[in-house]
């Protein structure tokens, strides 16, 4: 019989005709499938990797959890060690934390020095024969510290060569969501074995993740039903998704150096002029080894949740700390590590600049800034 037009009667594997399940072998999923091997072909091309190496998820935190817990999980038979740091983004800390709630693994969390950045040196110091894990962020999401990932992964190249052993652990993780945007993102010259980030942080579709797997990493999966991604992430792929996020990816490697330095510019001036607003204004994290677009600050004696209500009231959006930890009622943990002695109750501010942030946005929050400061020193002073 000759085809004359297209019958869709596979409705129970997608009820979307234009959209079918990559899983399917007709030719609307052999053509979904092609859409999500080309989008991953090219999203290893960026990072220097292999396809294979590339798994699809639905968010960076996914991908954190997967990274973590599918290395853990796959060793349920040893009692496993983590070392990570006292700053991680919570998809990572409570992750930990709840793996020593439940016994299955002991963690060390190594703390950063007051400018928010750890010592290599302390992260080789701290792993141990059962270590099966180092999780670093490459970037801090609150006050937007950069680590030095390349040295410590030659501090745990170092580890291991010392004693003698032919083994892939200590696994090197690290969460590139905040990175990808203005960082260099080679795994193989970063050094890790895997690698968190997402869509939503790139300009992307925020239902998509991406975790890199170094090949050969032992990591078994954490959810169960399916063999989709390599048997590491069932579900159906979402394959506008992980088009959207490719298309974005290349997007941001295309303009990363001169959008960077375009912010880098702009933040020094932010800081400055912040400088000028009050003299007691504390910055958190180190001033150079910091994202481009991060500005986080402490004004004392002055709630920060007060004046983000305020500046919100004059058309000026920005958080006290990470969106995933709003809310809570409680101090940033990010700010309590670099400054313990601190006041909890002064709290913190992020600016967080990007692609459409002007000089005269900047311009307008110090001049907004500066009003509501003469407002609330009534009562603060």
């Amino acid at each position: 019989m000759k085809k004359s037009k297209k019958i869709y009667l596979d409705y129970a594997s997608s009820a979307l005709a234009n959209s079918a399940n990559p899983g399917a072998i007709h030719q609307l999923g052999v053509k979904e499938k092609n859409k999500l091997e080309n989008a991953r072909k090219n999203v290893a091309e960026i990072l220097g990797s292999h396809s294979d190496e590339i798994v699809f998820t639905s968010c960076a935190t996914e991908s954190n959890n997967l990274a973590i817990l599918g290395v853990v999980k796959k060793y349920l038979e040893i009692f496993s060690h983590i070392v990570t740091t006292n700053i991680e983004h919570a998809s990572v800390f409570e992750v930990c934390k709840y793996l020593e709630k439940t016994k299955q693994a002991e963690v060390t969390y190594v703390p950063v020095e007051t400018n928010g950045i750890v010592d290599p040196r302390k992260i080789k110091k701290a792993i141990k024969p059962n270590t099966v894990l180092v999780s670093v962020m490459y970037a801090n999401n609150e006050i937007g510290t950069i680590q030095p990932i390349m040295e410590i992964a030659k501090e745990i190249r170092h580890y291991k060569k010392q004693t003698g052993e032919k083994s892939v652990f200590p696994i090197f993780h690290t969460d590139a969501t905040q990175a990808i945007n203005y960082l260099p993102i080679k795994v193989e010259k970063l050094g890790v074995d895997l690698m968190s980030f997402n869509g939503a942080k790139i300009y992307g579709p925020k239902e998509v993740g991406v975790l890199y797997v170094k090949r050969k990493t032992p990591i078994g999966p954490i959810m169960f039903g399916g063999n989709q991604e390599f048997g590491l992430r069932p579900g159906t792929e979402n394959v506008a998704g992980i088009v959207s996020l490719k298309d974005a990816l290349q997007i941001t490697e295309k303009i990363k150096e001169k959008e960077s330095q375009r912010l880098t510019k702009l933040r020094n001036y932010f800081v400055g002029k912040l400088k000028e607003v009050d003299k007691k204004i504390i910055f958190n994290g180190d001033l150079e080894n910091r994202l481009p677009n991060n500005i986080n600050i402490t004004i004392p004696k002055i709630p920060s949740d007060l004046l983000i209500i305020e500046l919100s009231e004059r058309g000026i959006m920005l958080s006290e700390k990470s969106a995933c930890k709003s809310g809570d009622g409680k101090a940033s943990g990010v700010i309590k590590a670099i400054n313990p002695n601190g006041n909890e109750k002064n709290g913190s501010l992020r600016f967080s600049l990007g692609r459409q942030t002007t000089k005269a946005d900047i311009d307008y929050t110090i001049k907004a800034l500066v009003e509501i400061l003469i407002k609330l020193k009534k009562w603060y002073n």
